[in-house]
């Protein structure tokens, strides 16, 4: 935030510590005796003759029962969703859910009913897989196996590794994909026979 955006926002707390005590029908002097603040530093401070201060602005709002946020009039969070735009690749869908390069990646993939054989691959990493919906086969190193909603799996990606669909229908999952070392705390094991 700039300086003058800064000495906007201080300008906008006197009007609006006014409009809050009159929509509460206090008087400067009822104000006064519950915050312990004179009531000519309470008149000053809603004409702006007086710059607000932690100190005087938290007995206000405790007295008016509001957060101080409410008295400061702090800008608005902006809009907090990712609006990622989808990716194709090998007849795959993947929805970036993350923004920044490097570390830990987070993907919404959505994979099509068909029948393929797996490719393994091996790369560096880890990867954690959560399957949302469908039925989702993952072949790790000597283990096929089929996942169902649900259920989540982790990985060290040098690991010969390949997941798609069982051809029974779409699968859709999440995948956190990150550096070696970035890890998760739910470990996949091997089927005991």
């Amino acid at each position: 935030m700039s300086a003058e955006e800064v000495e906007g926002v201080l300008a906008d707390v006197g009007p609006r510590l006014r409009r809050i005590r009159k929509e509460r029908e206090v008087t400067l002097s009822a104000l006064s005796e519950v915050t312990g603040i004179s009531v000519s530093t309470l008149s000053r401070l809603e004409s702006g003759l007086r710059k607000p201060s932690l100190e005087l602005l938290l007995p206000i709002a405790q007295a008016h029962q509001v957060p101080l946020d409410e008295l400061v009039g702090t800008p608005p969070v902006g809009d907090p969703r990712v609006r990622a735009t989808p990716l194709v690749r090998h007849g795959r869908t993947y929805w970036p859910l993350t923004r920044q390069p490097g570390g830990l990646q987070a993907y919404k993939v959505l994979v099509p009913q068909r029948t393929e054989e797996p490719e393994l691959r091996t790369h560096e990493g880890y990867e954690w897989l959560y399957v949302l919906a469908g039925r989702l086969r993952v072949v790790l190193g000597e283990h096929d196996v089929v996942m169902s909603a649900g259920e989540a799996a982790e990985f060290d990606t040098r690991v010969p590794h390949w997941f798609g669909s069982t051809g029974e229908g779409p699968a859709e999952f999440l995948s956190l994909f990150g550096p070696q070392g970035e890890r998760m705390h739910v470990r996949a094991k091997p089927k005991r026979p």
